[in-house]
């Protein structure tokens, strides 16, 4: 199976910039309650890793502030743990996705440059095969609604 089936694109998703401030990456996150972001090069749309909450709490830990406006002086990508939220290439096997998705609730595609695609969600590829195995009891075609 082709992973591209459960890809939502970059077109579809919200990310940061890698020239946004840590103020920048909290205030997107807390708006649109999420709790991982991925992060792509303004310059060439490379993916630079993703931003969850803990690399937030640990940014205020670190840094000993709650002023919001400190944080104006950092870039995002100076406080993300590069090692979580590893990417798949676009032309990878299903066994390599499910591997990374089982610790990850979304898993960042790239290309062969590196170059973000978008990303592929727990929640896409759990609905997938469980539709499969249910006989797609409640109308869902794939794991796209």
């Amino acid at each position: 199976m082709n992973i591209l089936f459960f890809l939502t694109p970059k077109a579809e998703l919200q990310y940061l910039d890698d020239d946004d401030t840590v103020r920048q990456g909290i205030e997107k996150i807390r708006v649109k309650g999420f709790t991982a972001i991925p992060i792509v090069s303004k310059k060439d749309g490379t993916y630079k890793g993703t931003a969850s909450e803990g690399d937030f709490l640990w940014q205020l830990i670190d840094e000993n502030t709650w002023n919001i406006y400190d944080l104006e002086k950092k870039k995002i990508v100076d406080i993300i743990d590069k090692k979580k939220y590893q990417p798949v290439r676009i032309n990878a096997e299903i066994d390599d996705l499910l591997q990374l998705i089982m610790n990850q609730n979304f898993v960042p595609v790239v290309d062969d440059r590196g170059v973000f695609m978008g990303i592929i969600t727990r929640r896409k590829v759990i609905e997938y095969y469980y539709h499969k195995d249910c006989g797609d009891q409640n109308g869902i075609q794939g794991p796209h609604r």
